[in-house]
């Protein structure tokens, strides 16, 4: 039997306005303006999310970064954490602990 459905991504990019307050990053604290976010799948059912000003060379881990993945899975996270920058306030990654829903 062939199994016809598309692989799930390992990795998500995104550009996003930060909101006011920006995300947090372990690095260099809160970075805002136009941002480049990357939700990339580790093993163990874990994710590594890193930000950086839109066009620039350096990447900055977002706080809080690496977490599991919620059971939504990758696509989902990558979307709460897009949410989390655009509203700002010094956004950090989503906690899942594995007994809810990011």
């Amino acid at each position: 039997m062939t199994d016809n459905r598309a692989p799930a991504a390992d990795m998500y990019v995104d550009q996003v306005k930060a909101g006011a307050g920006g995300a947090m990053t372990d690095e260099v604290g809160v970075i805002t303006g136009d941002l480049t976010v990357v939700t990339r799948a580790l093993p163990g059912g874990r994710a590594d999310i890193r930000v950086q000003y839109a066009d620039a060379d350096e990447w900055y881990t977002l706080t809080g970064s690496p977490v599991l993945v919620p059971p939504a899975g990758l696509a989902r996270l990558h979307a709460d954490v897009l949410d989390r920058i655009r509203h700002g306030g010094g956004a950090e990654a989503p906690a899942w602990s594995g007994a809810g829903s990011a």
